[in-house]
């Protein structure tokens, strides 16, 4: 019991060189003082949580391994928050406390416990974290309750789309392009997004107030244009749109029906008795295919899979890039037609299917295609990037 908050050691290391030691702290909402009106909604909840793991993690950054010692000796460590708002165990609201779940690196040299280091940590450097992080006197009150308010608004959005028929939105002003292949952070310099003005809505959120951007609408929805002019850039931003995301991002107002699933090819990937029927039949091996396994499947009837296994999860969204995607399986020409016959192809391809999965199922689809006209002719929607600029050129495409 440390005054304010009370102190659980979950798990003690067998040696400095074995896995830190497990540990968390609760702390009475009573005595971390933040208003109720902040947690009272899961998705305030769960942001204010998201809050304070980033708040705590920077704390514990700044004591780390100041006891030295031998292995992980002095290691302080909580969940690395990436750009994405969401629920950990890492810390945790409810039954009238705070948890707050972390690691520390006991220490000791070689066999010997270092005594006085630990002493330290625990009642030295934790108890300044814990102060610093989880009590509200503490913190910044405009920056906690900016990353509240910001997630009401975010579900303000969520909402707007079910009402709507919406499977995504995005804001206006929002920075679609990632820093570099491997980071989330946002580009700096890069082209706003701006909606065309054919598409463009505006919703009024509890705090923000207007927001304005591009709705897109349920159906089959086509984004075409030249190479490296922001197609993946703009699909990868509706992918991330079923998480909400931090102050910063650039994504924070880039929001799509959560139930969205990314579809693509996964060549080796392993299959065990799924029904891909819908997409391929009649193998040259007589494989049955309504209940299908393998442990190395091909690019089609991995995709097959994917969009069989996405449907049977319930989702509503699918999102597909032509460049991961399997050519057989997206389209068969003409000209492939005429020579490979329908009796000799095993392959229905998603062209074929993709209008049926919104008449029957409700299921839309947002695609991405750069070298292939023939899903112009499905599309209810076409939208083209130009130098990360959006046009929608729906009727101009129906006119040819």
């Amino acid at each position: 019991q440390f005054g304010a908050y009370v102190l659980v050691i979950d798990h003690v290391q067998g040696d400095p060189f074995a896995s830190p030691s497990s540990v968390h702290v609760e702390v009475p909402m009573k005595q971390a003082g933040f208003p109720e009106a902040y947690y009272q909604e899961s998705c305030g909840r769960i942001a204010l949580e998201d809050f304070l793991t980033r708040r705590f993690g920077s704390q514990v950054e700044a004591y780390n391994f100041k006891a030295g010692g031998s292995g992980k000796s002095g290691l302080m460590s909580t969940t690395r928050c990436g750009q994405e708002v969401l629920e950990r165990s890492a810390c945790q609201i409810g039954a009238g406390k705070i948890t707050a779940r972390f690691h520390i690196g006991f220490p000791a040299f070689g066999r010997t416990i270092d005594a006085g280091g630990l002493e330290k940590i625990l009642f030295e450097y934790l108890p300044a974290c814990v102060e610093n992080s989880f009590f509200y006197r503490k913190l910044d009150k405009k920056k906690t309750e900016e990353a509240v308010f910001l997630a009401e608004d975010q579900q303000a959005v969520r909402e707007y789309l079910k009402k709507e028929g919406l499977v995504a939105f995005v804001a206006n002003g929002s920075v679609l392009p990632r820093k570099s292949g491997v980071s989330d952070f946002p580009m700096k310099d890069s082209v706003p997004f701006v909606s065309p003005a054919s598409m463009e809505q505006s919703i009024s959120l509890p705090h923000r107030g207007i927001l304005r951007g591009m709705a897109v609408p349920r159906g089959i929805t086509l984004i075409v244009g030249g190479g490296y002019h922001g197609k993946s850039t703009l699909l990868n931003a509706i992918e991330s749109g079923v998480y909400n995301h931090i102050i910063g991002d650039g994504r924070e107002y880039v929001i799509t029906d959560d139930t969205a699933v990314k579809l693509r090819a996964e060549d080796g990937r392993c299959i065990k008795n799924t029904d891909i029927s819908l997409f391929i039949n009649d193998l040259p091996n007589k494989k049955d295919t309504q209940h299908f396994s393998t442990e190395n499947a091909s690019g089609s009837t991995s995709q097959s899979a994917n969009v069989i296994e996405a449907m049977e999860s319930g989702s509503k969204l699918f999102l597909i890039d032509e460049d991961t995607s399997a050519t057989n399986f997206m389209v068969r020409d003409e000209l492939m037609q005429s020579i490979v016959t329908r009796d000799k192809e095993p392959i229905t391809p998603f062209l074929e299917r993709v209008t049926d999965l919104y008449r029957q199922s409700g299921i839309s689809t947002i695609l991405v295609a750069g070298s292939s006209g023939s899903y112009f002719y499905t599309a209810d929607t076409v939208l083209q990037m130009d130098c990360y600029h959006t046009k929608e050129i729906t009727d101009k495409v129906k006119e040819k």
